[in-house]
């Protein structure tokens, strides 16, 4: 659980909360049905009309990465990499097949797969960097809706707040109605900035960050697994892996 980011999340909503009341204000001000269908469903549907269908299912399944972050840790994973190395130094390759079938990570066990099975280096690297290119240009597109959204949302609060505009200027013989429309008006345009700014462009910067770590993660896989196939010294592999730790 990454508590950053519910506290990131609850701070601003107090913080702007707060400051309304400061300035007199009630929550009641704040929420508008037709303010927020308006800008939460035209963003959406814009964001639809602009993403392919694989795209969008797969930013739906990574948003979760904000709250429940993927196992990512270097050092770990540095340790696993010399423990393979040590491993096929003193048995010999073969010993890892047992290793491959018992890794979950599916990028690790189809590496240690191709190196049991005697594939040449530059083969193994040829297809591992081609698998880490399309799952990290895949995930950055995922990630990419959320910014695209956060580029939307407050363009379609300015819309509401125009329509909310149109209604008070279709009914100034009604006073009653007026209060109702430009209520609307404005908080269109709250909820398209702030949605914008504290929820979705914030929630696609972390997800590109933890695509960008992720990356650095299995280029660090490849470069283990392609020197223990060329017979590489574990001192020097750890060596080798310690200076990814910098791009972290």
């Amino acid at each position: 659980m990454d508590i950053l980011s519910i506290v990131g999340i609850v701070v601003a909503i107090v913080a702007i909360l707060s400051g309304n009341m400061l300035e007199g204000g009630n929550i009641g001000q704040l929420f508008q049905l037709t303010a927020f269908l308006i800008v939460v469903g035209g963003t959406v549907g814009a964001v639809l009309l602009q993403t392919s269908l694989p795209v969008f299912w797969r930013s739906m399944v990574i948003v979760r990465w904000v709250f429940v972050t993927p196992q990512i840790d270097l050092l770990e994973t540095i340790d696993k990499i010399i423990h393979w190395s040590q491993l096929s130094r003193r048995e010999g390759l073969l010993a890892l097949e047992e290793v491959s079938e018992n890794e979950i990570d599916l990028f690790s066990r189809k590496g240690l797969q191709m190196l049991v099975d005697g594939n040449e280096p530059e083969n193994i690297r040829e297809i591992m960097e081609t698998e880490i290119n399309t799952i990290e240009q895949y995930d950055m597109q995922a990630a990419k809706v959320f910014e695209s959204m956060g580029g939307y949302s407050p363009t379609i609060g300015i819309l509401g707040a125009v329509m909310g505009l149109i209604h008070v200027m279709n009914n100034l013989a009604d006073p009653e109605k007026l209060g109702s429309g430009i209520a609307t008006a404005f908080v269109a345009t709250i909820y398209g900035v702030g949605i914008a700014n504290l929820v979705l462009l914030p929630v696609a910067g972390k997800l590109k960050a933890l695509v960008k770590q992720q990356s650095i993660q299995y280029e660090m896989l490849l470069v283990g697994i392609v020197s223990i196939s060329e017979g590489e010294n574990p001192r020097s592999l750890q060596a080798k892996l310690q200076s990814y730790l910098g791009r972290a």
